[in-house]
């Protein structure tokens, strides 16, 4: 019997052993095609990734640059109308304080209708400012938004091949402190976006 169990015990160790050589051949073969498959690497060993320069995009994209100009021009307007408005009610204001010192008003119910007035002027700038302070703010976020849905439409037409697995943004060296040059395709971008506006 004791012949017998050592027998069985040595088939068993030469079939455990076949069995490990056997599932650690085909990991390895398994382990190959899968490296052949997907490889981090193309053809020119650049891996699959690239970045754009978002400022630049900005700086030398043709709607950016339009949409800028639209911007500072309603500023400029803005600005201009609420000068205007309070340099007519300081004028007010201040003609108001001389008659009042010089008691050039008729009656006490007079002058306090007329600093009423005043006060309630004041009020209606402060709220003119408020909205067209809140109307720039919408315009530049309604903006921003075209610029981000132009810019993605474009990115996935971009790369329909499949070349970049990533494409990252980057503004003023912030996100991305240091890369080869030949992951930067800013300039094919800005190219291509400007090249797709014309049309």
């Amino acid at each position: 019997m004791n012949k017998t169990q050592t027998i069985i015990n040595v088939v068993f160790g030469i079939a455990i052993v076949v069995l490990c050589v056997l599932v650690f051949a085909f990991r390895s073969d398994k382990k190959s095609a899968g490296e052949a498959a997907v490889s981090p690497v193309s053809e020119d060993n650049r891996m699959p990734i690239a970045y754009l320069n978002v400022d630049s995009l900005l700086t030398h994209y043709t709607f950016a640059q339009e949409a800028q100009e639209k911007l500072m021009s309603k500023q400029e307007d803005a600005r201009l109308k609420l000068n205007q408005n309070a340099r007519t009610l300081q004028s007010e204001m201040a003609d108001f304080q001389k008659k009042y010192e010089n008691n050039a008003f008729l009656s006490a119910e007079r002058a306090q209708s007329e600093y009423q007035r005043l006060q309630k002027k004041q009020a209606d700038l402060e709220e003119l400012e408020n909205k067209l302070a809140q109307d720039i703010m919408m315009e530049n976020q309604k903006l921003n938004l075209q610029l981000a849905d132009s810019l993605t439409a474009f990115l996935q037409e971009f790369n329909a091949d499949g070349r970049y697995q990533i494409i990252l943004s980057n503004n003023a060296k912030d996100n991305i402190l240091m890369a080869a040059e030949i992951y930067d395709i800013t300039s094919e971008i800005i190219d291509g976006m400007n090249a797709r506006r014309k049309k």
